[in-house]
């Protein structure tokens, strides 16, 4: 029986996650089937390769299909990218690390779908070699060397406006030394031939010192629902002091120059969310395909350089890391709002284990709502706390994690415990914490209580019950 394995998150079947690489999603609304691509190796001292799981209908129910990319040749590693669409099939975009270096290669499905034939029992067939590798696209270009972490998106036809078509592609990646890596922009018409447009560069007030530390760089585009426009969303990981923070900054790429008009932001104020990935679609109207995304994160206490075999799941399960449940996110007068992604409560209680808890507050200046999340021993193991001004998930370590609410910002709380996880929604979406916690024993209950005049109004409960 595994006890820390969470149900409805994306976790390796064995061996360590390193992170999601990309994340595709075709069919209508009665027919979705979301493909996760994510960076792992298989055991401690394996090259790092792609993975990849699939879940139809909902991004609940994974199923481990054929890793996709492996190492070959002189390759020491496969590490992570992003994925853009192509005809009917999917480009993979990884980063193929040698001791020579680093150089961002492509790998081209012609029918996506066809990554999960082997989920037929009933069959034998060998779809390992679905993904076939085309070869480096990016190597060394204007004195710049060492290319990785490819993001691709489309990129916008010149001098139209953004709700007119698209044409050809824009990438962000890395650049440089591993010691002082640079965000670069390049851009190409095909998605084979990239031009360098730059080191990425920021105008305006960035909110945060822009050192050595960046890494990840991802763009989303989303449409305000304020004012209708169309924006860039940035998100860089800052790699600092052995711990990784995840930001956002909104406004508007033009070449290599992003102009700022929201300044960076973290996107998850628990502790241990990193390098996030938007989710790419096979939409082609523009119209439709802004007005929300759907966003993972990598749950990891540590950085690059940490220890996932000295979580308790390692040698217990045999698996370290995980993926967070993905949030569906809107833009709201340059602010990011991320909630649950539908149809989770009923993913929940399709679960042996997993609970969450939802509720409608009234959180005055000096009282509060305590949510306790209980071990199974019936004793509190982590505490989440609404103050009114501020929410508090307290994993009795000594080492809360704190975000402010805002006065404007609902007082409504949404906690989801599955496995070695719990989530935490806050503020009608403007706070997300996600945090790894392992208790002892299977999670046994939700307690809430409202103190000094705060009221809980509603609550809901999904969920295994003992």
């Amino acid at each position: 029986m595994t006890v820390y394995r969470p149900e409805l998150h994306v976790t390796a079947e064995r061996g360590i996650l390193e992170g999601p690489a990309g994340i595709y999603r075709t069919g209508g609304r009665d027919e979705r089937v979301w493909n996760m691509f994510y960076q792992y190796r298989p055991t401690p001292d394996a090259p790092s390769r792609w993975g990849h799981q699939i879940s139809e209908d909902d991004p609940f129910s994974w199923l481990d299909c054929n890793d996709v990319i492996v190492p070959v040749g002189g390759e020491i590693a496969v590490r992570a990218g992003g994925v853009a669409p192509a005809g009917d099939g999917v480009d993979l975009y990884f980063t193929s690390a040698t001791a020579a270096g680093n150089t961002v290669q492509v790998a081209h499905v012609p029918h996506v779908d066809h990554l999960g034939d082997d989920l037929d029992e009933e069959e034998d067939l060998d779809v390992s070699a679905a993904a076939a590798r085309l070869g480096a696209v990016v190597e060394d270009a204007g004195g710049v060397s060492n290319f990785r972490s490819p993001c691709v998106v489309p990129d916008w036809d010149a001098g139209t406006d953004r709700d007119d078509a698209h044409d050809g592609w824009l990438m962000l990646a890395v650049s440089g030394p591993e010691t002082a890596p640079k965000p670069v922009v390049l851009t190409s018409e095909d998605g084979r031939e990239w031009k360098l447009e730059g080191v990425l560069e920021f105008e305006g007030d960035t909110g945060i010192d822009l050192d050595s530390s960046l890494v990840a760089p991802r763009i989303v585009r989303l449409r305000d629902e304020v004012d209708g426009a169309i924006r860039d969303v940035l998100f860089v990981t800052l790699e600092r002091d052995g711990k990784d923070t995840a930001v956002y900054a909104v406004g508007e790429l033009a070449g290599n120059v992003f102009r700022v008009d929201t300044p960076f932001t973290i996107v998850d104020y628990g502790h241990d969310f990193t390098r996030p990935r938007n989710t790419t679609y096979n939409l082609v109207e523009t119209a439709k395909l802004y007005e929300r995304t759907y966003l993972y994160g990598f749950m990891t206490n540590t950085d690059r350089n940490g220890d996932p075999t000295a979580e308790p799941n390692w040698d217990a399960e045999g698996w370290a890391n995980a993926l967070t449940l993905p949030r569906r996110v809107t833009l709201q007068g340059g602010r990011l709002y991320q909630v649950p992604a539908p149809g989770l409560p009923d993913a929940v209680d399709s679960t042996d284990r997993a609970r969450m808890w939802a509720g409608l507050c009234e959180v005055t200046p000096g009282s509060s709502v305590t949510v306790e999340i209980l071990d199974g021993n019936g004793e509190a193991a982590v505490v989440i706390t609404h103050a009114g001004d501020s929410i508090t998930l307290d994993r009795k370590d000594g080492s809360p994690a704190t975000a402010d609410l805002h006065d404007e910002d609902e007082d409504n709380i949404t906690v989801i415990v599955d496995g070695s996880t719990v989530e935490v929604y806050a503020g009608g979406g403007s706070v997300v914490m996600s945090s790894r916690v392992w208790l002892d024993g299977d999670c046994s209950g939700i307690r809430t209580r409202a103190h000094d005049g705060a009221e809980i109004h509603s609550e809901w409960r999904r969920g295994y019950v003992r």
